[in-house]
């Protein structure tokens, strides 16, 4: 896909371009989910916030290079080959950067799941025979209609058979949990204009100080899961990520505070590191490993329905009431997380059949 892009002329083939850009988005979210369930089938859950703390370093690395790192060696190649030419020699760069994930992907070793994989072909096997016995199915769509029955049915009825009404508790804290820091993360760069930093700045700060509080972050994060548990940890990053918020008011309140941006930028990115870690590893701690790609990325898109809706008005709440009100009302928003991270600890939910604790 990023090939094609490279090769494509956007004015002389669009279609084209938009085609490849797909494959990209296809394959790239088809690897996400891919490396998530490799993630929680590779350890058991007290190692999870450790390896979560690894993902996230590795995710904020691509991610500088994919971002900075194309735009340094496009503006390298422009002056000589042109536009046109710098750009597809950038993206041809990112293609074969992917070398180093394939490479890695072939080295690494297969997670121990055989027995989870052979109680799924067993259950699907033994539905396409009764399908077939009880109701004259043809062996072909028997056999199409058991793997539908396990592969898609099947990890949403196992959640709900495992936990039952308290799903709803759980589901309701994954719509939640982020919903300070993804309300105010809508505004934070609209604020940095109103409040006079140049784009130069922001850059700088985010990029340098933001990176390393939140690899920081995601390592701490990791750590004191591993020492106190995930729950208190999960608890904790809720707090900090929350009171983070009440920072950024009083820096509204700073005009333009370029040592106020640090510290605040500093301190926003350390609390998300260590909320991140140990929400991450809080997740994967609720899949079954029969079922864990699937889960996880239900897990994922739910976790950001809520609070992406909730920051589409955000723009209009900042002109009725301002920037002080809008980030302490975005504060205020972590306190029925809280209350949710309460209710979830003291209820006792069921054993996860075939976790990776297990």
């Amino acid at each position: 896909g990023l090939i094609g892009m490279a090769l494509a002329d956007p004015l002389a083939g669009l279609r084209s371009m938009v085609m490849f850009a797909l494959m990209v988005a296809f394959a790239s979210a088809t690897q996400d989910i891919a490396l998530d369930a490799y993630r929680i089938e590779s350890a058991a859950v007290d190692k999870q916030a450790a390896l979560a703390a690894m993902y996230q370093t590795g995710y904020r690395l691509a991610m500088i290079w994919a971002g900075a790192g194309v735009l340094w060696i496009a503006a390298g190649f422009a002056a000589d080959a042109g536009a046109a030419s710098a750009w597809m020699v950038a993206y041809l760069v990112m293609a074969a950067s992917m070398l180093v994930g394939s490479i890695a992907v072939l080295l690494a070793p297969e997670p121990s799941t055989e027995h989870a994989r052979a109680l799924g072909a067993a259950e699907e096997a033994a539905l396409a025979q009764r399908l077939i016995a009880e109701r004259g199915y043809a062996p072909r769509t028997a056999r199409l209609l058991a793997w539908l029955q396990v592969a898609v049915v099947g990890p949403f009825a196992d959640f709900v058979q495992r936990f039952r009404w308290h799903a709803l508790l759980l589901l309701a804290l994954i719509a939640i949990y982020r919903i300070s820091d993804v309300v105010l993360g809508v505004m934070a760069f609209p604020f940095y204009v109103d409040m006079g930093y140049s784009k130069e700045e922001v850059a700088a700060v985010s990029k340098v100080y933001g990176l390393l509080m939140t690899l920081a972050g995601g390592f701490i994060g990791g750590a004191l899961a591993l020492r106190f548990g995930v729950m208190r940890i999960l608890f904790v990053g809720a707090v900090l990520s929350a009171a983070s918020n009440l920072l950024f008011a009083w820096l509204a309140t700073r005009g333009h505070d370029l040592t106020g941006l640090i510290f605040v930028i500093s301190a926003d990115n350390l609390s998300a590191g260590i909320a991140s870690a140990a929400f991450i590893a809080y997740l994967s701690s609720l899949t079954n490993i029969a079922y864990s790609a699937t889960q996880y990325a239900l897990f994922s898109s739910v976790m950001l329905l809520l609070p992406k809706f909730i920051a589409g008005f955000s723009g209009a709440f900042v002109d009725a009431y301002g920037y002080v009100t809008f980030f302490q009302t975005t504060a205020w928003l972590g306190v029925p997380v809280l209350i949710l991270v309460w209710l979830v600890s003291r209820a006792a939910p069921a054993k996860t059949q075939g976790s990776p604790s297990q």
